[in-house]
């Protein structure tokens, strides 16, 4: 089984955007041959591109985690992708997987780099669940919340960027655990969707409040203070929540969204040292990827939730590979409202 689109559609990096907000111009749409397989890889067409806020840092030449991505090269994205042809045991066409194949049409990978989606696992959920609730952001708010926030029932939880591809599952998973959550986000209608829709308890909006000001609000809504915190932003509403912190308070350090356009730039604000001392808090970083030996067991307890209605995910969907990087740039501003993705093909 061949494709008859003989071209791909690609994008390239094209600038780093240092200590910048991203722009259109930064990246490079290009159009080359369809690429071939060769032994022990796979042609893969794109179903849905992820938009995730890690690309920003892989755009810097900041030292980091992960490598940055070079100049010229394809963009970095996972994606759910339909096998096209197959030069690889274990893999055949028609198979959907998930890759690490880019922000491209088409692309030909080894196929120990995809992962085969279980179609009985998948069940009537949508294909694009797998790179949300079911992939990358759902895993980091199942695993943050499991190794590093512990919640307990009657605790405080607050999510930043409640709204988004982590946040919404974070904040659902500690009401499960009854938990009292807080979610900040930038907008009326996000919060209105993360309490009205999603019973979270207390919507606080971040926006136009230095760290005092929006300390203040927070410790109306929490009065014994903050016991998990889920950062996925840093800046003004991190310093607010530690303002916040109860006695041994864990704080997950997941995304710092808020810094990422001057990542070239150091790190610099208030020091909490000295709270962390005084509530005996824990504050620890957190990548997903130090957990995939759990996975099969993230992914049941998820779709056990999602199918019986006790978890919900909203997802925000642009078409076409070219909507790509506006997309992205939107993602970063904070225009999404749930999981960015593109849909390449159907």
């Amino acid at each position: 089984m061949t494709s008859a689109t003989t071209h791909n559609k690609r994008y390239l990096l094209a600038d780093r955007a240092e200590n910048r907000a991203v722009k259109p111009s930064d990246f490079t749409l290009d159009t080359t041959p369809l690429p071939q397989p060769g032994e022990g890889e796979v042609l893969l067409r794109t179903l849905y591109l992820s938009l995730d806020p890690y690309m920003r840092g892989r755009m810097s030449a900041a030292r980091s985690y992960a490598p940055p991505i070079e100049l010229g090269a394809v963009m970095i994205g996972e994606v759910v992708a339909e096998v096209i042809e197959s030069r690889a045991d274990g893999l055949k066409p028609g198979d959907k997987v998930l890759a690490y194949a880019g922000w491209q049409e088409y692309a030909a990978v080894p196929a120990k780099a995809c992962e085969r989606i279980d179609p009985i696992l998948a069940g009537d959920l949508p294909l694009s669940y797998f790179l949300g609730v079911l992939g990358m952001p759902g895993a980091t708010a199942y695993f943050a919340l499991d190794t590093i926030g512990k919640p307990k029932a009657g605790e405080t939880v607050l999510i930043s960027a409640a709204s988004g591809a982590v946040g919404q599952v974070a904040g659902q998973i500690a009401k499960l655990k009854g938990c009292k959550v807080v979610a900040t986000a930038g907008s009326a209608d996000k919060l209105a969707y993360v309490t009205q829709e999603l019973g979270f308890d207390i919507g606080v909006d971040y926006k136009n409040k230095d760290a005092k000001t929006l300390a203040g609000e927070l410790a109306q809504h929490a009065p014994d203070g903050i016991d998990v915190f889920f950062d996925n932003v840093g800046g003004v509403t991190h310093d607010a929540v530690m303002m916040n912190l109860a006695l041994r308070a864990r704080i997950i350090i997941c995304g710092a969204i808020a810094v990422y356009d001057r990542l070239g730039q150091p790190d610099t604000g208030p020091r909490w040292n000295r709270q962390l001392l005084a509530k005996r808090a824990l504050m620890q970083g957190f990548l997903v990827s130090d957990h995939r030996a759990r996975y099969a067991e993230f992914r049941t307890q998820m779709a056990d939730w999602l199918k019986s209605g006790r978890l919900r995910y909203k997802e925000d969907v642009v078409a076409g590979i070219e909507a790509a990087p506006q997309a992205f740039i939107g993602l970063l501003a904070g225009a999404n409202r749930g999981k960015m993705l593109v849909k390449v093909a159907t």
